[in-house]
């Protein structure tokens, strides 16, 4: 097996091509597309992590941690507004590699991906679980709570006895749901998407403004605590380590890239979306940040509701009511988003020959991939009710990184291999930005744990195995340029040799 069989690039104008014969339907303009994106930004991230990495990482500096990310997220998303203009396909991170470092590394990116959105909405599914069980038993409603638990996992109740959990049941039915909206249509979808993130969006805008009056300045003092002799436990590098953890929140502009086949002008509103989104939401996390940490000391927000905790520690309960419904709204928009970007990269995928082509069949009516989101969406409900929700965020947050440095590495490759190339949104201050890019993503991965290292690697040899034992024997690109005896390809280039 040669190198150049697995760095076999698909070219620019042959993803055009195909992006001009695609079945989905164009329907999302940019005013849907940036709602996308805030419906999958705010979700997670801003209702559990930003408490959970204050409490034990950064301290009030959480601040600083959401401005490094919002950086190095800008590198990538102007970069991902670039990619996204020349080619709008569903793809995302996973046709950029293809388009210019090769297949072996277009499947390891869209392998990553799997890991990035479907790991993801599982993770946020367990999140949205425990704000929905919350809130029923505000009106009596109590779920058994070995039926609100992963299997295995040991919880002590109120009374002081320990159950052992079964099934997340509401996690497994909440995919579910999702699951048969993205089924039904993409155009539908969006439609309650816009609607959950105006007011997900209304409610901590609410949130800002009334808890602002309550801050109290001593809770920031020390604004960056002292480090206690461990890396990443506070100081500035705990910043750092908060700043990795947080970008678990950050999946959802990339997640606008892979609406790109569905959208009416992918050209002039992929950029809108992606940057759109992306500044309005780090600006949100900022402010968040600043007020959650200002009414509460950061010890006390290691909790899966951080914002519930504030309101509840100014004595406002009907406002801990509205922030309940509005996490709840936030995390449906997120799972919503997740396994969208999760089926759209595996369509891309399928109808490279890389998966089966089931996973790229789109139905008559609601022309969906209405298989490749039933599959999906069984496959991560019940990860939804069998998972731990601390288990996954870095390994998520690894596969966003990537997939980010991949981005830019694929402008930069581009600028120079087609320069005269149609780039209706060009990436600014080239090669400068793309390189700062790649160099501040790939920073943020080193401060990762080497735990997430180890777990990683299972995950990623049986990605390898699948690509050599299906992948790049059914690669459509694969058996064009390098046909095998018995290949309808063959048999033509066979011909062709003869009648020279």
């Amino acid at each position: 097996m040669s190198l150049q069989r697995l760095l076999i690039k698909k070219s620019v104008a042959r993803i055009q091509a195909e992006s001009s014969t695609s079945t989905l339907k164009r329907t999302l303009g940019k005013w849907n597309l940036l709602s996308l994106g805030i419906g999958c930004i705010i979700g997670a991230g801003i209702f559990v992590m930003t408490g959970t990495a204050a409490a034990n990482h950064a301290g009030p500096a959480i601040v600083f941690s959401f401005m490094l990310a919002g950086v190095a997220c800008a590198l990538a998303g102007l970069c991902y507004a670039e990619m996204a203009s020349v080619l709008p396909v569903s793809g995302s991170a996973y046709t950029y590699a293809y388009a210019t470092l090769g297949e072996i590394f277009a499947w390891i990116m869209g392998w990553l991906l799997v890991l990035e959105y479907g790991l993801a909405s599982a993770t946020v599914a367990v999140g949205w679980s425990g704000y929905v069980v919350s809130f029923l038993s505000g009106f009596g409603v109590m779920i058994p709570p070995e039926l609100t638990q992963p299997m295995g996992h040991v919880v002590t109740l109120a009374n002081g006895t320990t159950v052992t959990g079964v099934f997340n049941l509401p996690a497994f039915l909440g995919i579910l749901a999702v699951t048969a909206l993205l089924v039904i249509g993409i155009s539908e979808s969006a439609k309650v998407n816009n609607i959950i993130v105006i007011l997900k969006t209304s409610v901590i805008i609410a949130f800002v403004a009334i808890g602002a009056f309550y801050i109290d300045v001593v809770n920031w003092d020390p604004f960056i605590p002292e480090n206690t002799g461990v890396t990443g436990e506070y100081g500035w590098s705990g910043v750092f380590r908060a700043a990795s953890i947080i970008f678990f929140a950050y999946v959802g502009f990339e997640a606008v890239s892979t609406a790109a086949a569905e959208a009416r002008n992918p050209q002039k509103d992929m950029p809108f979306g992606i940057l759109g989104s992306l500044i309005v939401c780090t600006l949100l996390y900022i402010m968040v940040a600043l007020v959650l940490t200002g009414i509460v000391p950061y010890p006390s927000l290691n909790v899966p509701d951080p914002m519930a905790v504030a309101v509840d520690a100014i004595g406002l309960g009907w406002f801990s009511f509205i922030i309940k419904v509005g996490a709840i709204l936030g995390l449906s928009s997120v799972m919503l988003v997740l396994v969208y970007g999760q089926t759209r990269v595996f369509y891309t995928m399928s109808r490279d020959g890389l998966l089966p082509q089931f996973f790229c069949k789109v139905h008559s009516k609601f022309h969906t991939p209405h298989l490749n989101t039933m599959l999906i969406g069984a496959v991560v409900s019940v990860a939804a009710g069998l998972t731990p929700i601390n288990v996954l965020g870095d390994l998520v947050s690894i596969g966003t990184l990537s997939a980010f440095m991949i981005v830019c590495i694929s402008v930069l490759y581009l600028r120079y291999s087609e320069p005269e190339l149609h780039r209706p949104f060009r990436t600014p201050f080239m090669p400068w930005l793309p390189i700062a890019g790649v160099l501040a993503n790939g920073y943020l991965i080193c401060s990762m744990p080497m735990e997430t290292f180890l777990h990683l690697k299972w995950f990623f040899l049986a990605g390898l195995v699948i690509y050599f034992t299906y992948g790049r024997r059914k690669s459509r690109l694969g058996r064009e340029m390098f046909p095998r005896p018995g290949d309808p390809e063959f048999i033509t280039k066979e011909h062709e040799n003869r009648t020279e």
